[in-house]
């Protein structure tokens, strides 16, 4: 697999961005992540400019997984299953967006192949990219039937 994560905000020193190395390094799929900044101080301004960003490195023969608190909730067998289906089509190549504070646009959710929640809760956005790539790391392990994973 090769994944692609788009990222609204930059990961600096913290606990979080420790743990999201520490999966990142376990990883055997090729996983390189986009860090998405504006530079606008207006809220609106800076969601505009990161849904804009997003848009445009959004590549064609990727299939998208938008992060979005409408999406579907499944359990981490089923996004392995996901996972493994696209390999299986030989659509190995996943691009993974996570937006900013208020989230994603209607064109980017529009353009998604599928909509992924991690239920209604809201979370830290930093904490969101750590969960994001644990269930990646776990898909992986599922599919190689390695014990990380427990039923």
């Amino acid at each position: 697999m090769n994944i692609e994560i788009l990222a609204c905000g930059r990961m600096r020193k913290s606990a979080h961005a420790d743990l999201f190395q520490d999966y990142l390094k376990r990883m055997d799929w090729n996983v390189h992540v986009h860090e998405i900044e504006s530079r606008h101080k207006d809220q609106k301004k800076i969601h505009d400019d990161e849904c804009a960003q997003i848009l445009e490195r959004i590549k064609p023969d990727y299939f998208v997984i938008a992060m979005d608190e409408r999406g579907k909730t499944l359990p981490s067998r089923e996004i392995a299953a996901r996972f493994e289906m696209l390999q299986n089509e030989g659509r190995a190549q996943v691009q993974c967006i996570l937006g900013g504070a208020d989230g994603l646009n209607d064109e980017i959710r529009a353009r998604a192949d599928f909509l992924l929640s991690f239920g209604r809760q809201t979370w830290p956005h930093m904490l969101a990219r750590v969960m994001l790539l644990e269930q990646i790391y776990r898909s992986q392990q599922i599919l190689k039937n390695h014990p990380y994973h427990r039923d």
